[in-house]
């Protein structure tokens, strides 16, 4: 389909103030930038930072051990650009201040697409137990290829080839034996035979120590 309009509230968006309407929409792109600005202005998207509201975001999003470490706080500057003052923070850790932005603007709707994938399964997992928490009150869609960031969301919509073929709670699609449970399954053994090998990794490390 190469047409047609998309509606908020029955009303075409092309009817709404541009500006007005951004403000609605807070959004973590899989691909994302940081900027060499202190760490406050990166998640407040400016120069004025409410400083309070951004420590609670980065909390929120699991990077509060981290901002307790910096010596300047939400004054660090992201990267080393400008001078070696500023911090190199890792791909994980700047995925967690793309979310902790998206949680700082407090906007109607939260759109996060493969907002994990930078993450190790730990941190994933922590950012999938405080989700509910980091949205609350908010309409939020989740986008992910991965089944395993899929499990806790309330409504889940399957598509193929760009149309909608599937759609329920996790439990009701695995039980529908369709396209997601395919997936599910498929996934699931992958994550398994890492599960496994990890095991075996950690036994022989334990042989080789004694």
């Amino acid at each position: 389909m190469t047409q047609g309009c998309i509606k908020l509230n029955g009303i075409d968006i092309r009817k709404y103030d541009y500006q007005e309407y951004c403000t609605l929409f807070a959004v973590v792109f899989q691909d994302f930038c940081m900027f060499a600005f202190p760490l406050g202005e990166n998640i407040a998207s400016g120069a004025r930072v409410e400083e309070g509201r951004a420590r609670e975001a980065l909390i929120r999003a699991g990077f509060g051990e981290r901002l307790q470490s910096l010596g300047e706080g939400l004054s660090t500057c992201v990267g080393r650009e400008f001078g070696q003052r500023g911090v190199s923070f890792s791909g994980g850790e700047k995925q967690k201040m793309a979310i902790a932005r998206a949680i700082y603007k407090n906007a109607a709707f939260v759109i996060m697409d493969e907002p994990t994938a930078a993450l190790d399964p730990k941190a994933e997992a922590q950012i999938y137990a405080r989700f509910n928490r980091m949205v609350e009150g908010r309409t939020s869609i989740f986008i992910s290829h991965r089944m395993s960031s899929c499990r806790f969301c309330d409504d889940i919509i399957v598509f193929d080839q760009g149309e909608i073929v599937e759609r329920g709670s996790h439990e009701e699609l695995l039980a529908a034996r369709g396209n997601y449970a395919e997936m599910w399954n498929a996934q699931a053994k992958y994550y398994e035979s890492q599960e496994s090998l990890r095991e075996i990794n950690n036994n022989q490390n334990k042989s080789t120590e004694k």
